[in-house]
């Protein structure tokens, strides 16, 4: 190390000799009289600048990035991403101060530099680490102690590690209250169902509002899970309610990773999966198909072939992989962080699978004295989605198994009552080609202490090319009537713009050291337009080009090929403003106003006013409290707030024109006539939803066990669906109107407690479990009545009608039908009447208009009464272990696969082996009752995870972690179709991507079993 004096011009006080300026090194003083005119000790009284470098940790010896760094010579700097500092000081005597949020402030001498200093910080008195996190609460952060409403936050420590398909895999299971299901299982192009605290709407938008970095409506799709630092929910409406009319199903803040001052860093990461399948339907075999036909127990035809047509469409060499590689750095003015991220996921499924490319860039730049912050992020992902397979399950589950896939001359079997799906993916392309980007910008300016101004922008960008063919020899080509052997083409465009402005003004201060103000105002600008166009065609005469020379196809000459587009777009415009006021770290109360007009609402209700209050008690700072030991921390919290929900469609209040058909004018040509289909409703207006919440976060014994409990009541009002209209005046049959109202009602527990700590071993555990009800109040007024609504396609043969009748003053997903009472002696159906006596199925009252008279009843209820998640992380030394355990608990399912295929009397194909055991009795059509429902309670050994973290002694490699992580190992339920974690536990009975609330679909994708090899390297 070099430490350099420079000494200008001057005259020594000690001597009054005037002398020149000269350097020196390592020390070492050389000049012509100076060094003869002092002696040793004066010379070390001379200021000698030295470089002091080091690292701050807290009190789990852990770096600490941020933590404030200040000589008493006004030079400062922060920690860096690994809790190093360097800094300048004046003398080896200058005290260095070392500050950071929630812990004690540290002094230290600055020494001669020789040896880096090794700072420990300390928490505050009566402080734990619960009070020094931030939470995102929309424009803006608070300290967790001074959050009013029910806010969840998950840092990047409870991430789970499976190698997320979504961001939002990341945080499954570790808030109370928020549902988040994958019904497309492990599909790589699938998404996830999330609901927060049970239904809120009927035909509305039932997901939470994504707000990434600020931007309303962000696109999950842009995120990578390694970028990601945070994610925090705003579960009720005292919260929410800043968000307006998007706040209805709750807020998702995420915040991904920014650049931080210091040196340049770098991080790696990646994993490396394969899936193994870990549930499928327990069909016959070839040999016990053949068996049953011989027993004469099957009246089937025995082909002579051996085929798993199920395996056949598995892809047993399935791989997939992520890799992450991260930049930070930068100086205290100028910081950044740029990621670049390659994602190759495989699934289970053959020609199913997701390529991706990522790129995020995030710059922060100071200005006009620090007064002046500037920060921009940009994010990219192009993907490609072969989303050919992934279907096709239940047809190749219930063919005759002793038939081949292909004819004895080598060639695809085809036959027109079943889709050859072997050959299909031999045959045909469908893919996905997309592109999201999105950028954002904001600009904060300290105009003066305590009072800011900012403004926010940003653009984003959803566009993608769905393609499409099928060979000419294909079966869907060789089986159309109208072009025979001539193929078929399909091409499709996507695109999304999404634009928001949002200035703010905000206002921190803290008067006579007790009453601290923190208020925020602003205005929001969103623009959203959509467009879309498709070609298809047949009839071409070669394979060679494809999808890319479309107009070739016959089918266009003869109007026989297919031509599409649409545009739509709407606007939100909103005035918001909250303030939070704090008096001396006891009590505490928040505010919010939101005026927000939409052009999606009739003209007579454009505008609405969404207020919200929130009160806190720190209890544990009251006199009374001092002297409860156990008691570390215990605050109350009540709010009460209204939300809003908007139509999923764009002009769903005007009145708009579609075709009804081309027909002859009187000169003599076709032309297409217009006419209305939709009615005209100028008072249509949002969804409203009220929502009172109450309570508590605690710290006890000595800081080891935290937690919250959360109990809320709310109300959505003015439920958005479709009536029946009178005509007149209404020309058109239906019309968009509010009526319904719904109400929910729930508890949600989340405890942690670190249950040992040492230097070489710390077991720490986390739980949490929630609990909801859901009631439709009503679904009718004086002008439009509806005295029930029915959801829930239960689809396959017979005609079954829908499983799901919502009754007014009833629970939502109460599965509604017959009530099994055994079989005759020849195993025709019985069922319980009203009066508890058995009868046929033709002497069954399946009326649902006259609760008297009906035979019909509750049969069960889909909606998981109970869900509960438990999480283990134990370190020893240099390794760590994390067991996560999840269940849902007290529901049902309707297992269709059994209903369809359990049944030898009706099916032909390949049938289930309990088709001659449980289900043996069964001399009968398919039937719908309560012999189908079965109790779907489980629990889930999720995830596990072994991890070893190198200790190196090198300069270039700061930490280097190796792990494996088990993924959906056991399941331990009594249900006996498909794995219950996979179907849909969210909404009241609508289609959600080709699922319905407690359905079990007869042809879902696999359950897998996955295990990943990860690594973390940082640089």
């Amino acid at each position: 190390m070099n430490i350099k004096l420079l000494i200008g011009t001057g005259v020594c006080l000690l001597c009054s000799m005037s002398f020149r300026s000269y350097s020196a090194t390592e020390g070492y003083l050389e000049t012509n009289n100076l060094s003869r005119a002092l002696s040793q000790p004066d010379r070390q009284a001379v200021a000698r600048k030295v470089i002091i470098t080091g690292v701050v940790l807290d009190e789990k010896s852990q770096p600490i990035p941020g933590v404030g760094v200040k000589t008493a010579s006004n030079k400062a700097t922060v920690t860096d991403a690994n809790g190093k500092f360097s800094i300048e000081a004046e003398s080896e005597t200058e005290l260095i101060t070392f500050s950071y949020l929630g812990y004690a402030t540290q002094s230290k001498a600055a020494g001669n530099g020789t040896a880096p200093l090794t700072i420990k910080m300390a928490l505050d008195e009566g402080v734990n680490l619960d009070d020094v996190v931030v939470v995102g609460v929309g424009y803006g952060t608070l300290k967790q102690k001074e959050v009013t409403s029910s806010v969840a936050h998950v840092g990047r420590e409870d991430f789970r590690q499976s190698g997320s398909r979504n961001p939002l895999d990341l945080i499954q299971g570790k808030v109370a209250g928020l549902q988040i299901s994958r019904p497309g299982g492990s599909n790589p192009n699938s998404g996830v169902s999330v609901q927060l605290r049970g239904a809120v709407t009927a035909t509305g938008n039932g997901t939470p509002l994504y707000v990434i970095d600020g931007i309303p409506g962000g696109n999950p799709d842009l995120l990578q899970q390694d970028d990601i630092a945070s994610v925090d929910i705003l579960k009720d409406g005292s919260g929410a309610a800043i968000y307006g009319t998007s706040a209805n199903a709750g807020v998702i803040l995420i915040t991904t990773k920014k650049g931080k001052s210091g040196p340049a860093t770098f991080d790696y990461s990646s994993y490396f999966r394969k899936e193994y399948i870990q549930n499928r339907p327990d069909f016959l075999t070839a040999d016990e198909f053949r068996q049953k036909i011989a027993s004469g127990e099957l009246k089937q035809q025995d082909f002579g072939h051996s085929t798993d047509f199920f395996d056949d469409l598995i892809n047993h060499n399935n791989f997939s992989q992520n890799h992450n590689l991260a930049l930070t750095g930068g100086s205290d003015k100028t910081s950044y962080r740029a990621s670049v991220n390659y994602r190759n996921l495989d699934g289970i499924a053959r020609e199913n699978g997701r390529e991706e490319y990522g790129l995020r860039l995030n710059v922060n730049q100071k200005g006009l004295n620090d007064k002046l912050n500037v920060q921009l992020n940009l994010a990219t992902n192009i993907n490609k989605a072969n989303m050919l397979g992934g279907g096709g399950w239940e047809s190749e589950s219930t063919k005759n198994p002793t038939l081949s896939n292909f004819n004895d001359d080598g060639s695809y079997r085809f036959d027109l009552t079943s889709t050859n799906e072997y050959a299909r993916l031999a045959q045909q392309t469908s893919y996905r080609k997309q592109q999201t980007s999105s950028a954002d910008a904001k600009a904060e300016l300290e105009i003066v202490k305590g009072l800011k101004a900012s403004i926010f922008g940003s653009v984003q960008r959803n566009s993608y090319t769905d393609g499409q063919y099928r060979l000419k020899a294909s079966e869907d080509s060789m089986e159309n009537t109208d072009f025979p052997g001539g193929g078929y083409a399909y091409k499709g465009d996507f695109l999304e713009q999404k634009y928001a402005l949002e200035p703010t003004i905000q206002y921190e201060n803290t008067f006579a050291d007790k009453h601290k103000i923190t208020a925020i105002g602003g205005y929001s600008y969103r623009y959203e337009i959509q467009e879309a166009s498709s070609l298809e065609n047949r009839g071409f005469i070669n394979d060679v080009f494809h999808e890319d020379n479309i107009g070739a196809g016959a089918a266009l000459g003869v109007g026989k090929a297919g031509m599409s587009s649409s545009k739509s777009d709407n606007t939100l415009i909103a005035f918001f403003g909250r303030v939070n006021y704090v008096f001396n770290d006891k009590y505490m109360a928040q505010f919010i106003l939101r005026h927000e007009g939409s052009s999606k609402f009739g003209k007579n209700n454009r505008w609405g006013n969404f207020p919200a209050v929130s009160l806190g008690w720190n209890m544990s700072q009251e006199d009374f409290m001092k002297d409860v030991k156990f008691i570390n921390y215990l605050k109350l919290r009540a709010g009460y707030g209204m939300t809003g929900n908007a139509p999923t469609a764009n002009n769903v209040s005007r009145v708009m024109l579609g075709g009804g058909g081309k027909y002859l004018y009187p000169d003599g040509s076709y032309y297409e006539t217009y006419g209305p289909t939709t009615n005209y409703n100028p008072d249509l207006k949002w969804e409203s939803k009220r929502e009172l919440n109450i309570g508590v976060d605690f710290t006890m014994f000595d800081n080891k066990l935290t937690g919250s409990l959360d109990v809320f009541n709310r109300k959505t009002k003015d439920l958005l669906d479709r009536y029946t209209s009178p005509q007149p005046p209404y020309v058109v049959r239906e019309i968009w109107t509010n009526v319904g109202t719904f109400s929910s009602k729930g508890i949600e527990l989340a405890l942690g407690y670190k249950a040992i700590t040492t230097e070489d071993f710390s077991w720490n555990t986390n739980l949490t479990a929630s609990t909801t009800k859901n009631v439709m109040d009503s679904y009718s007024n004086s002008q439009y009545v509806v005295k029930f609504i029915q959801k829930g396609d239960i689809q396959g043969a017979g005609d079954l009608g829908q499983a799901f009748t919502i009754f007014e003053g009833k629970q939502i997903g109460v599965f509604y039908g017959k009530r099994f009472a055994g079989f005759t002696d020849d195993g025709k159906w019985l069922f319980y009447n009203r009066n508890g006596e058995k009868v046929r199925n033709d002497q069954i009252n399946n009326s649902r208009d006259d609760l008297n008279a009906t035979d019909l009843a509750p049969i069960g209820n889909a909606v998981p009464k109970y869900y509960a998640s438990w999480a283990n992380n134990f370190r020893y030394k240099n390794f760590d272990l994390s067991i996560f355990l999840r269940g849902k608990f007290d529901f049902d399912i309707l297992n269709t696969t059994a209903l369809s295929y359990g049944n030898k009397s009706a099916w032909s194909g390949n049938i289930l082996k309990e088709a001659f055991t449980k289900y043996s009795q069964i001399n009968d059509t398919y039937m719908y009752s309560d012999y189908y429902v079965e109790n779907g309670s489980f629990v889930k050994i999720d995830e596990i995870t072994l991890g070893y973290n190198f200790k190196l002694k090198t300069k270039g490699l700061r930490n280097l972690r190796v792990y494996v992580t088990g993924q959906n190992l056991a399941t331990i339920t009594g249900y006996s179709g498909n794995d219950p974690d996979y179907v849909l536990d969210t909404g009241i009975g609508n289609e959600d991507n080709g699922r319905f609330l407690g359905i079990d679909t007869r042809g879902p994708y696999p359950s897998t079993r996955s295990f990943l090899v990860g690594l973390n390297v940082g640089f």
